[in-house]
């Protein structure tokens, strides 16, 4: 396999440039969540880390233009990654326990605002990079490394953790991965900058225009809404180191589950998914996956609470959220276009992750109150109405065809 075909680069390269983004996500929600639970914190506390972790995610659209209008994207790339591995790093010179759970969360908000930048620029150098006939191809990819790191970051950085005294390690192993990673901006070429003006004011104004005509577009704005609404979250995944005594797994199969076997069960169904939304309408794809999210959460709501059910429904769910990535990246690369392609596609990813902070929330809360099977239900039926929701407006806005005599 080239990892450059045609003048373009393999979708692979996408993939890898993604990877420390998923890291991050992987190293705070499974490795310090199920730290952190092991050591008396509670579970809704557990969710009030993560959903303050992705608070920069839900913002970064607000600085998103600074990527756009200053130095280059590989640029932005190498600093976002240098910063986030030096936070992700200091986060073991804490204990991870509730003296230490306040500097860990303002490490771990540190990291998530660097490493926003790194994904900036990824995602402006896929997006200049692809053909629309191949967004689904390119979203599958992109967001297989997302998912892939989150296993790698939640599965490696545990299992370093739970074999070594070295608090740094785990973060410090994360760190070189994040430099790796820095070697494929070798294999996709610069965008050009044509967006930008002599001046930089100049050069905003057009940005804000450009976004402008994305978002009233009824592709832009049906986009918006299908990523504001709690489809295909994915939330619980942020729960589950936190949730698995439920399920009477200990670290290993936490490690096994959600971590390296998860994160390729989930790169599979980012790459099929991806495909298959080459494939549909990309909007009901999202909504079709979101479904299937649902319908696995509600079995395993019925299953048993055993360590080999937690494997089994756990690998399921991360099978079909990567089909939910895939179709949110397929879904905003064919909404946005070209141009200022950072700030547009982080308008939407900054919308995307809302959902993902406000239903872990309500999984958290609704754990602490009714147990796993409240948690599960909640997760699921949030999706569930969301899609209801989402194909009654779809209906609403469609355009009149003019009846013919």
């Amino acid at each position: 396999m080239s990892i450059r075909q045609a003048g373009k680069p393999h979708p692979i390269v996408y993939l890898i440039l993604c990877i420390p983004f998923g890291v991050t996500s992987g190293y705070v929600s499974v490795t310090l969540g199920f730290l952190l639970a092991h050591a008396g914190v509670s579970v809704g506390a557990i969710s009030a880390l993560v959903a303050f972790g992705l608070l920069p995610q839900t913002w970064k659209a607000a600085w998103a233009p600074v990527v756009d209008t200053t130095l280059t994207s590989k640029q932005w790339y190498l600093i976002g990654a240098a910063v986030s591995a030096l936070a992700m790093i200091a986060t073991g010179l804490f204990p991870v326990n509730a003296q230490g759970l306040q500097a860990i969360t303002v490490l771990v908000f540190l990291f998530n605002v660097s490493i926003s930048f790194l994904a900036m620029a990824a995602e402006n150098l896929m997006a200049h990079s692809t053909g629309l006939e191949e967004k689904g191809r390119a979203g599958g990819w992109y967001q297989a490394g997302n998912l892939g790191g989150y296993g790698v970051g939640g599965g490696l950085a545990l299992w370093i953790a739970e074999h070594s005294t070295i608090g740094w390690l785990p973060g410090a192993a994360m760190g070189v991965l994040f430099l790796l990673c820095c070697a494929a901006l070798f294999f996709v070429d610069e965008p050009s900058a044509e967006h930008r003006q002599t001046t930089y004011a100049h050069t905003l104004r057009d940005l804000i225009a450009d976004l402008w005509q994305t978002a009233r577009s009824r592709a832009g704005y049906l986009a918006l809404l299908i990523c504001f609404l709690p489809i295909g979250s994915g939330a619980a995944t942020n729960l589950w180191g936190a949730v698995a005594s439920d399920w009477h797994a200990d670290a290993n199969t936490v490690a096994l589950a959600n971590g390296v076997l998860g994160g390729f069960i989930s790169m599979a169904g980012c790459l099929i998914g991806g495909y298959l939304c080459d494939r549909m309408e990309r909007r009901f794809a999202y909504a079709l996956f979101g479904i299937a999210l649902a319908v696995v959460t509600l079995a395993m709501a019925a299953a048993a609470r055993s360590a080999t059910m937690f494997v089994v429904f756990t690998l399921a769910y991360n099978f079909v959220q990567g089909f939910n990535y895939a179709s949110f990246s397929a879904v905003v690369l064919e909404a946005i276009g070209r141009g200022a392609a950072a700030t547009k596609y982080n308008l939407y990813a900054s919308l995307s992750n809302i959902p993902i902070a406000y239903i872990g929330l309500a999984d958290g809360w609704a754990h602490d109150h009714w147990g796993s099977m409240g948690f599960l239900l909640t997760d699921a039926l949030s999706g569930l109405v969301a899609v209801g929701v989402f194909f009654a407006i779809a209906a609403a806005t469609r355009p009149r065809v003019a009846a013919t005599a």
